[in-house]
Order: structure tokens, then C-alpha cells, then sequence
């Protein structure tokens, strides 16, 4: 990653007039804003489907391939004849500064059948095929998927009627056949997100900007891939987890977390030559630019815990095959365009893995004001070229909410001490800015709330929480030309500039 920088705001964050925001002409004007303001990098969050049940985390999803339909614009839609302007009119109660995911459903699922509705009317055009064969093996299985989940009144598939819950062929091509209107809506579906992201990320590239996107490393025990694919998890015959994710005691929780994902099936992946892993981050690489990578260590070695168990406490470590499975990835992504999230207690074996292959790893500037500044690796002077520098990140506060809510005394002290003067609350977002764009590291990102100094009431996310998450959104009031040009001229004297401004 050549050095530069860039800004951390999800697709849903983005102003818009229809409750949330999505990947047409609002994500174009907000790529005009980076380059107006000399940043190289956007970084979203996982772009898959959320789970309403999971509180609409994107990180919680019904599939490791799809995309999420809430964020199909509505204005290219009407572009490209798939509805009226009429129909498009947004709800009038849409809030502006938050997201009502319930509402934001609601005006989306009209709309999209509507231009299902035309696209039944309509022959199949050549992109649309040439899409469904090359989705081939992903497609087909969620969009049976999601029509089996309606059908089932939204049932987990392990409660399906056997037949079906456990693939049987005859079953399969039964359902295939009886609900094939919901399949191939699901397959329109998501073929109008891919080619208006498609859209948007080499418009990105036209001006200059790599996407970052992110994957978790666990499934959703109610996705696609796990009922597709129950032979590479850990399951019982009932196609229930055997055992289950997380992470052990520490000095944060002494329980633990305990986080429900089903584990892999290291041992049969192996056996398949890593088959579904591949397919996964060569679709993650062609999707986004870089990929930043949730638990890397759990790739060196995972924390198992007995499904059933309560808390987390009760789990072991159990050696994954990261040489294995990388090589194989390497094999089709020689480059490997990877951040690792390296966060909390990282053994020397993970360590050495990164660093044998090159992959850097995070720093995050809000974990850096503790005890033993002088040692601690978050802060700046203890920065290395390979790594990926953050304010915060989408789990943590906002640089300000932090300070005014989080930080001890003695991480004020220190702050003080470590930037040599005095600092109010207002003041302390630029700071970090500032002091993550002076680093040696090679990238610099900052989530928009500390761009804009913004304080909790902008938090994106609280670990651990189902409520109130994911909702916050950007008043596009907020993207000024006075922001544009303090953000060049930081990218300017940090050496930060894309190469064609230099």
C-alpha cells in the first residue's frame, strides 16, 4: 500500500434522500469529496447483508458473497429505466441524522419490485445472464436461500423440513422449481447491487480512490454458506454447531466473549485444498481494492468453545492452517492487498506469520495514552512503516466521546504531555487527526466523526450491544470546502497526497 490516507465512513452513513445511504450518486459525490480534500483511501464496513434479528450489524450476515440491497440507489434506478421518478418519491418521515432501518425496508422493498415487476416484462439482457454464470457458485444457493427463509416464515434453515434442510437433490430442485419467481428476484436483486457498486468503485478508480473494504472471518450460523456448505463447519448431525466463536478471558472481560459463530472445519477445508476460502477472497479482492481482515489470529490459531457453554471462559485454542490456506489464496491473489485487524492480545506465532508475509497490521491511536507510553506500540513514535494507523475505529467512540467520557486522568495527562500543551475536548479530534497523519505509517485512516469532530452521540457501534448501532448518519452540510482544504493541506505536508498531486 503506497503511503496516503483516507476517511472511514460506511455506505449507510452517506446522505441521501431516502433513509439510508447507497452506492449511487451520493457514494460518487463523496469520492469528489476525497479528492478534492487529497485523500488516496474510503473505507467501508462489510457491504454484505445484515441481519435485522443481529440488530442490521454488517457484520452479521445471511451470506459471504451478496450484497445488501437497502443500499441500491433509487436515483439509478430511474436512470437506467427500472422505475419511475414517481415511485421514488421518499417517505416524508425518513429521518435525516439517523437511520430507521424498519422504514428504510419498507420504501426499499416497494421499490425493488417494482423494477422486478418491469425486469418479469422484459427479456433477459446479456449482462444479466453473463452475471448469473459468473455468480454461479455463490447465487443460485443464496437466492434459494432467502426465498426458503420467507417461505419457512423466517425459520433458522436447521428447523426446515429435513429433506431440504439437509440439501437432498430431490428436495433442491423441488423448491427450486416451486418458489422460482422469489428466486429469481433475489438473483435481480443482486445483480442491480453489483452493477451499481461495480459503477461507483471504477468511478472511484478514475479519480484516483482504492476502496477498503472489510470481511469478517466467521459466518453467521443462518447464512447461505453454512446450510450450502455444512461439511466445512463444525456440526452435529442435526446440522447444529458442535462448537462455537470467541475470545478468551482477558483483562477487558473476564468471561470472556462468547460470540456464537460457528468454528471451520480446518481439516476438511484442508482436504478441499481451501476451495470456499479461495472463492471468498478472490471475490473480497475483485469487490473492494484491499480487504481488511476481522480476527486475523483467529487464522493462526481460533478460541473453540462448546456450543451450549455460557460464557466464553470455558473454551481452548486450536491451530488453524495459515501457512496452508495462504499459500493457496497466494496462489490466485499473489499480491494479497490485506490488512490485518491485530487488535488486543496478539501471540508471537501471529506476529511472525504477518510479518514473514508482509501483511500490516492496525494501530490504533485511542488504545496509545495509557500506561507506558514510552513502550506502548499504538503510540506514534513506536509506528512502523507496514502497518495501517487509525483515530478509532467503528467499534470504539468517537475521538471526542472518548475523551469526554472514557479517558482516565491519566490518559489526559499523558495525552497533554505526549502533544506538550494544553488541550480542550474541541480541540482533541483535530489532534489525532494531525497525529495520525504525521506517522511513519505507510496508510492513515480516520473515521468521518473524527474528521468533523464529532462526539459519542455519532458512535457507530458498542461491542456487545444490539440496540441503537449502526444507525449514525453524515449531514452532508458537514463536507465543506474550508474541510476539503485542511485535509489537503495535511495530506500536502505529511507526504500524503495521491502521486499525481505531489
Amino acid at each position: 500500500m503506497r503511503r496516503g490516507s483516507g476517511i472511514l465512513l460506511h455506505i449507510t452513513s452517506l446522505p441521501s434522500d431516502n433513509g439510508i445511504g447507497n452506492v449511487g450518486p451520493g457514494a460518487r459525490r463523496f469520492v469528489d469529496f476525497l479528492v478534492r480534500s487529497g485523500q488516496t483511501y474510503w473505507q467501508v464496513l462489510p457491504l454484505n447483508p445484515p441481519s435485522p434479528e443481529e440488530g442490521n450489524s454488517p457484520y452479521s450476515s445471511a451470506s459471504a458473497f451478496a450484497g445488501n440491497t437497502l443500499l441500491i440507489s433509487p436515483e439509478d434506478l430511474i436512470r437506467d429505466g427500472w422505475i419511475d421518478t414517481a415511485a421514488a418519491e421518499p417517505a416524508p418521515d425518513f429521518p435525516k441524522e439517523r437511520i430507521d432501518f424498519k422504514l428504510a425496508t419498507q420504501y426499499k422493498s416497494k421499490i425493488l419490485d417494482l423494477a422486478f415487476k418491469r425486469f418479469s416484462r422484459t427479456e433477459h439482457t446479456s449482462e444479466y445472464e453473463n452475471f448469473c454464470a459468473e455468480n454461479d457458485s455463490w447465487l443460485p444457493d443464496y437466492a434459494l436461500f432467502v426465498a426458503l427463509r420467507e417461505h419457512f416464515d423466517g425459520a433458522s434453515w436447521s428447523a426446515w423440513p429435513a429433506d431440504i434442510r439437509d440439501r437432498q437433490a430431490q428436495a433442491v430442485q423441488h423448491y427450486y422449481k416451486a418458489l422460482s419467481e422469489e428466486v429469481e428476484r433475489q438473483k435481480f436483486y443482486q445483480f442491480l447491487f453489483y452493477a451499481q457498486w461495480s459503477e461507483t468503485k471504477a468511478y472511484a478508480h478514475s479519480q484516483g480512490v482504492e476502496i477498503i473494504g472489510d470481511m469478517p472471518i466467521y459466518m453467521s450460523y443462518d447464512s447461505a454458506d453454512v446450510w450450502a456448505h455444512p461439511d466445512i463447519f463444525k456440526l452435529d448431525d442435526n446440522k447444529r454447531p458442535l462448537f462455537v466463536s470467541g475470545v478468551p478471558p482477558d483483562y477487558f472481560s473476564k468471561t470472556g466473549q462468547l460470540w456464537g459463530n460457528p468454528v471451520y472445519d480446518w481439516d476438511r477445508l484442508s482436504a478441499t485444498g481451501f476451495e470456499w476460502w479461495v472463492r471468498r477472497m478472490d471475490h473480497g479482492l475483485r469487490f473492494y481494492d484491499i480487504l481488511r481482515i476481522d480476527h486475523f489470529r483467529g487464522f493462526v490459531a481460533y478460541w473453540e468453545v462448546a456450543a451450549g457453554e455460557k460464557t466464553a471462559a470455558k473454551g481452548r485454542w486450536v491451530k488453524a492452517p495459515a501457512e496452508n490456506l495462504f499459500q493457496s489464496i497466494r496462489r490466485h491473489n499473489p499480491n494479497l492487498p490485506i490488512i490485518a485487524e491485530n487488535l488486543g492480545t496478539i501471540t508471537p506465532d501471529v506476529k511472525e506469520f504477518m510479518e514473514r508475509l508482509g501483511i500490516p497490521g492496525m494501530r490504533v491511536l485511542l488504545f496509545a495514552f495509557g500506561d507506558g507510553v514510552a513502550e506502548n506500540p499504538y503510540a506514534p513514535h513506536n509506528h512502523v512503516k507496514n502497518c495501517v494507523v487509525y483515530t478509532g475505529t467503528h467499534d470504539n467512540n468517537t475521538v471526542k466521546g472518548w475523551y469526554e467520557q472514557e479517558a482516565t486522568p491519566e490518559e489526559k495527562e499523558n495525552l497533554q504531555r505526549y502533544l506538550s500543551h494544553p488541550i480542550s475536548p474541541d480541540e482533541v479530534p483535530a489532534e489525532f487527526v494531525r497525529m495520525a497523519m504525521m506517522s511513519v505509517a505507510d496508510v492513515a485512516i480516520m473515521p468521518m466523526q473524527d474528521v468533523i469532530g464529532l462526539g459519542a452521540e455519532s458512535r457507530m457501534n458498542t461491542p456487545s450491544t444490539t440496540q441503537n448501532n449502526w444507525q449514525w448518519r453524515l449531514n452532508p452540510h458537514a463536507l465543506t470546502s474550508d474541510l476539503s482544504e485542511k485535509m489537503w493541506q495535511l495530506a500536502k505536508i505529511y507526504s500524503r497526497l495521491p502521486q499525481k498531486n505531489q
